[in-house]
């Protein structure tokens, strides 16, 4: 087991087009993301998990993996946030990420839509414009 620092650094495609404004940006919540529930050509076609992404909480394990609207047993079918910033998935099982749960988003420029459900669960925290 190696102590030593480990530098990486992120290229990816890093569009921060789908923010709506600043407002939350700064008070960001650290969570885990269980890549196991993300399907690659969908959520991270490029190795990365991008900015934007809308997740929900797993209630058995408290990790997080993408909204899933009709997954109502696991908890994935309750809207929390977005990810913020582009993470790499590097072969990994759970990776850190920063979730923007509250603030201001443009609807058009989110990679996944998300419904009316979605958009219910997180009212009053997220405003889609």
């Amino acid at each position: 087991m190696s102590i030593a620092p480990k530098t990486t650094t992120v290229t990816g495609p890093g569009n921060p087009g789908w923010l709506g404004s600043a407002h939350g940006t700064d008070a960001t919540r650290t969570v885990t993301l269980d890549v196991s529930k993300f399907t690659a050509g969908t959520h991270y076609p490029d190795g990365f998990i991008r900015g934007g992404t809308p997740v929900a909480k797993i209630t058995a394990t408290g990790k997080f993996g993408p909204y899933t609207p009709a997954d109502s047993t696991t908890g994935l079918g309750d809207l929390v946030g977005f990810v913020y910033g582009d993470f790499p998935i590097d072969g990994q099982a759970n990776v850190v990420a920063a979730v923007l749960d509250h603030g201001k988003v443009r609807e058009a420029r989110l990679p996944i839509a998300v419904d009316a459900a979605g958009k219910t669960d997180v009212a009053g925290r997220i405003q889609f414009v």
